[in-house]
């Protein structure tokens, strides 16, 4: 630690959630009196303090967002070294290489695996990072330095669209870091092969946070004709026809993933089986419902309807809305996945909406599964947001 290392220092009792694992530090949590935030440099790693100035760790700051610091060491005298980096994605590497044969994963997952604010996904060769915070964003050349030490990629390629990045004062870009920049990537997910648009594609290109629940739902879709509502490139769609679906149909909004569905489908061999319905979700699953469709498989996989708190009662307005479209489309004894990105959005409000929405239509629901993220997007048990993703797959019935 040297002279010129910032300090924070808390509010009183403050420190309680730290001291009980979480990593978050918030902008009203900070004695600004005693410590200046607006004053500390964004991206510099500082030393938190309790309010009776005893040391609590090291914590990259953001002194202008919501979340003003989050800490990545309790060590105080850590530093944000090139040895420090290359340190805690081997120990995520470890864990990715034991749970998949294939190099195609979520290989850091924020706070999770120590690295708050920084997201970097595996496609074989290719890593695509995010950074989530300013301060991440101040350490790039570094984190690109350790990511090549450690695994000597082809392509290293940041991918830093998300709007968020506007409230810490961060532009907006997609660029080349190592190598040059691609048009899409390949990834293998579950048996399946895929190709999923880069530049133009949305996130990292590919959202493997779904793995798990699309292989527990592989067995209802055998001889099933399956709906994939907000289908992206075909994640859900592509399998279902794989684990032997009759026929599968894919919704979305998006010309080009529209596109990517059907490339994907042709890479295995079930470009036979996949129709698509390029459109606005709602207005599609209207439409199917007056023309008189019914599914044995409807999976849905919206966007977030509720991004922030105070997004959440129309949102919620928006899970109930598509949940009883879906519901009119399910054949009597026929299955729902309904799914939720918002972390706002508990599973039990998730569950609440499936059964009102059942209920309002005189269906009744079986629940015969639940899955959450994959195991490449570990859960911190002291923070809840790590925890976003949940999937209930439910059995469709007219009401007892």
């Amino acid at each position: 630690m040297t002279e010129a290392t910032p300090v924070i220092r808390l509010r009183k009792n403050e420190e309680r959630r730290l001291k009980a694992g979480h990593l978050w530090i918030y902008a009203n949590e900070i004695d600004t009196r005693q410590t200046p935030l607006k004053e500390l440099p964004a991206g510099a790693a500082c030393v938190v303090e309790d309010s009776r100035g005893k040391p609590l760790g090291r914590a990259l700051l953001s002194p202008h967002s919501l979340i003003a610091a989050r800490v990545y060491s309790r060590d105080v005298k850590q530093e944000l070294s090139r040895s420090f980096f290359k340190k805690r994605i081997e120990q995520a590497l470890v864990l990715r290489e034991t749970l998949f044969s294939d190099p195609c994963y979520r290989l850091i997952y924020g706070e999770a695996d120590g690295l708050p604010g920084l997201v970097v996904d595996r496609f074989n060769d290719v890593l695509v990072v995010q950074t989530g915070s300013g301060a991440m964003e101040a350490h790039l050349d570094v984190i690109v330095s350790a990511l090549d030490a450690v695994l000597s990629p082809s392509h290293i390629i940041a991918k830093n669209e998300a709007a968020a990045r506007e409230i810490e004062g961060m532009d907006r870009y997609t660029k080349a870091l190592k190598g040059e920049l691609l048009d899409n990537v390949s990834l293998t997910e579950n048996g399946a092969h895929f190709t999923a648009p880069l530049a133009e594609g949305q996130k990292t290109g590919w959202f493997y946070d779904h793995r798990a629940a699309r292989q527990k739902v592989a067995p209802l879709a055998k001889g099933a004709r399956v709906l994939d509502v907000f289908s992206y490139c075909g994640g859900w769609g592509v399998q279902a026809a794989l684990a032997g679906a009759e026929s599968v149909t894919c919704v979305d909004a998006s010309e080009a993933a529209i596109e990517y569905v059907h490339r994907n489908a042709e890479l295995n061999g079930v470009g036979d089986k996949v129709g698509s319905i390029q459109g606005d979700a709602f207005a599609a699953m209207k439409q199917l419902i007056a023309d008189g469709e019914k599914y044995d498989l409807v999976i849905l996989d919206p966007p977030a309807f509720v991004k922030r708190k105070k997004d959440f009662k129309n949102g919620l307005a928006g899970y109930h809305a598509i949940n009883e479209l879906a519901m009119r489309l399910v054949k009597p004894g026929g299955y729902l996945v309904s799914a939720s990105c918002s972390m706002h959005m508990p599973a039990s409000r998730l569950l609440d909406v499936i059964h009102s929405s059942a209920r309002h239509i005189d269906r009744s629901i079986q629940i015969i599964g639940y899955e959450g993220q994959g195991p490449d997007h570990p859960v911190h048990p002291a923070i809840a947001e790590t925890a976003y993703l949940k999937s209930w797959i439910c059995r469709v019935n007219f009401s007892y």
